[in-house]
């Protein structure tokens, strides 16, 4: 039986954390594409990638092109592949709509980085700065790599909290879904296909090298933010072992470094002897350790080291197994 607090720790997990990550990630989103993407005529994928290029082209409201993006792409995701998106999705991409609009009606489309008033034109020049020094306005000159580095930060921010809660961040995934299931593209493939096609519809559509190439850094950037919050900054190796010194490493391991490991029996093919091998996950800090103490303890041991996005389960400085409810 639940004690209260037990209870009052499922639902602050289950249910209030992941509608304040989507929240959060929601408002963060809107605040990338309205201060940082729009204003240098990025298209970063996602359908507010191309809402942005149409936003430009055919002046509308950013948040009005996503959204009658967005709903027909849902319908249709629903009826090709069922259920497999739920209430978090739809809830993530109305609290886009939403913080983009209101940012569209109280900031407007001005970047932040910048020093002056950009006027949008087209052709080669398709920005000009009207420079206005005046002190207190002066934020940042205008930095298509700076922005593009605080893009790419925050996009990756916003739709890493978005997956925390479960959600995906716009109709853009859905159509990944779908091409995944008709083709024999991965679904990482496929993401990556609609992304880039999307973020070339802003050369098509100002006829400027240097925009999908920052779109695409941003992409980049906004991946490996991804992991940092969806995944933590902690850095993970799992190591494998083959030594004939199994006592005294797995007491180094148990005792020194203070972690659990597995060890079990193999057999070398070419040798055809039997011999023991230790599993154990460790931290950057903790291989070190292990491979200095292992120079010592038996020079002839082979070591393969494998790299751990994530590990889960019972054991000391690793997250438990959860579920997040829809």
């Amino acid at each position: 039986m639940r004690t209260d607090g037990i209870y009052g720790k499922n639902i602050w997990q289950r249910q209030i954390k992941p509608y304040l990550y989507l929240i959060i990630g929601a408002a963060l989103f809107a605040v990338g594409d309205v201060m940082f993407v729009n204003p240098y005529m990025l298209a970063p994928g996602g359908t507010y990638g191309l809402a942005n290029v149409l936003n430009i082209l055919w002046p509308w409201r950013i948040s009005y092109y996503a959204i009658c993006i967005d709903i027909p792409i849902l319908l249709v995701g629903f009826l090709v592949l069922g259920r497999k998106f739920g209430v978090k999705t739809i809830a993530a991409m109305l609290l886009i709509f939403v913080f983009t609009w209101i940012l569209e009606n109280t900031w407007g489309y001005e970047p932040v980085i910048h020093n002056g008033i950009f006027e949008k034109g087209y052709g080669d020049n398709f920005t000009s700065v009207n420079v206005r020094i005046t002190g207190s306005d002066l934020w940042f000159s205008p930095d298509y790599f700076l922005n593009t580095l605080l893009a790419g930060v925050i996009y990756g921010l916003s739709t890493g909290l978005i997956f925390k809660s479960s959600a995906t961040a716009d109709g853009s995934d859905i159509v990944s879904m779908i091409l995944h299931k008709y083709t024999n593209i991965s679904f990482g493939m496929a993401i990556l296909i609609v992304d880039m096609a999307i973020t070339l519809t802003s050369l098509m559509a100002f006829h400027q090298l240097r925009l999908p190439i920052y779109s695409m850094l941003i992409i980049f950037i906004q991946s490996k933010v991804i992991d940092m919050v969806v995944d933590g900054l902690k850095y993970y190796r799992t190591v494998f072992i083959v030594t004939e010194k199994v006592d005294e490493v797995g007491s180094f391991i148990i005792n020194d470094l203070r972690r659990g490991a597995t060890c079990f029996k193999g057999r070398g093919l070419y040798s055809g002897v039997e011999r023991n091998m230790i599993y154990v996950s460790l931290t950057r800090a903790d291989l070190v350790k292990l491979k200095s103490k292992l120079h010592s303890i038996d020079p002839d041991a082979f070591v393969n080291v494998v790299e751990s996005s994530e590990i889960m389960g019972i054991g000391r400085g690793f997250k438990a197994l959860k579920v997040l409810d829809e």
